[in-house]
């Protein structure tokens, strides 16, 4: 397939299936109780491990998320090694994504409240591209700017005051 083709929701739908089955299999090898619900959410696959005791499903976290964004690793690599096609498959272990992506959210909406209060660019910690994109989004929607800036595992974002009309043409930098 193309690798800019959109896949269908049937060729999605599979490779939720198959990330499912792959991490019902790690939890069964660890002797971890949960539950795996899947779905399809902006043209990506997710799977998402829950749990009524977060005892066991916190260590699926790890710190600052590590566990999980392996976990979506090894899983990605096991559905691509059953559809030969590489996948953008979406992990999350019990709701983490989502409260890491309002953090993010706030973080962005501070540092936008602080670059409108001072007028000076604000530089946010190092970051992964996942949550750079987050922090560039929240920008946009806000009628900022924003740019990546260093090399990774360094790679950060600066959040600036908009000068003119002339900056939306260069706005966009890649996360």
């Amino acid at each position: 397939m193309a690798q800019d083709a959109e896949k269908t929701i049937d060729q999605l739908n599979d490779e939720a299936d198959i990330a499912a089955d792959y991490l019902e299999g790690l939890l069964d090898i660890v002797d971890y109780e949960g539950d795996i619900e899947m779905g399809v959410r902006n043209n990506r696959p997710t799977v998402q491990i829950v749990a009524d005791d977060d005892t066991d499903i916190k260590h699926l976290i790890g710190r600052n998320g590590e566990v999980v964004d392996a976990l979506q690793q090894l899983t990605r690599l096991a559905v691509q090694q059953k559809t030969g096609e590489r996948s953008h498959l979406i992990v999350d272990v019990d709701g983490y994504l989502k409260r890491k992506r309002q953090r993010l959210h706030d973080l962005a909406l501070d540092a936008i409240d602080e670059a409108r209060e001072t007028g000076e660019p604000v530089d946010l910690k190092p970051m992964n591209s996942f949550e750079r994109k987050i922090i560039h989004d929240v920008v946009r929607e806000e009628g900022m700017k924003s740019r990546s800036h260093g090399e990774e595992p360094h790679r950060y974002v600066t959040v600036y005051v908009k000068a003119s009309a002339a900056d939306d043409a260069d706005e966009i930098d890649e996360a």
